[in-house]
């Protein structure tokens, strides 16, 4: 367990309600964004019905005054490769979006990119093991 820098405590929480707007919007709007950005509804939705969960995790971790590093670690990385995967997703061929959609997913890579960069930074600044 580590004692979390409020540097670390604020960069999770942001990444909570960030993922959570974008979980509800997809996850209750996707028909509307999938016509809006030309990717596939059944995409949009089910990553909105993931990102329910992540940002309830993360949301509940960044309120713990001791958490582990090894949760911290995997949100981290979860964060670093759901940006690679974004960009790949643009390669892959496996999607057409639209300008606007291509845009949408290139934003949310980097606003992904820069939480786990915020992140590291927080777990960086964080203080060391708390025994209990």
């Amino acid at each position: 367990m580590i004692n979390p820098s409020s540097f670390l405590r604020r960069a999770l929480l942001a990444d909570a309600v960030f993922s959570g707007v974008a979980a509800l919007g997809f996850t209750f709007g996707a028909g509307a964004f999938a016509a809006l950005f030309n990717l596939p509804e059944a995409l949009l939705r089910e990553t909105g019905l993931f990102l329910i969960a992540y940002a309830a995790f993360v949301g509940w971790l960044g309120t713990r005054q001791a958490m582990l590093k090894s949760l911290v670690m995997v949100v981290i990385v979860g964060n670093a490769a759901w940006t690679l995967g974004s960009v790949a997703l643009l390669f892959s061929g496996a999607v057409a979006p639209n300008l606007l959609g291509t845009v949408m997913v290139v934003a949310q890579a980097i606003a992904t990119g820069v939480f786990a960069e915020l992140q590291y930074v927080g777990l960086r600044k964080s203080g060391g093991t708390v025994t209990a």
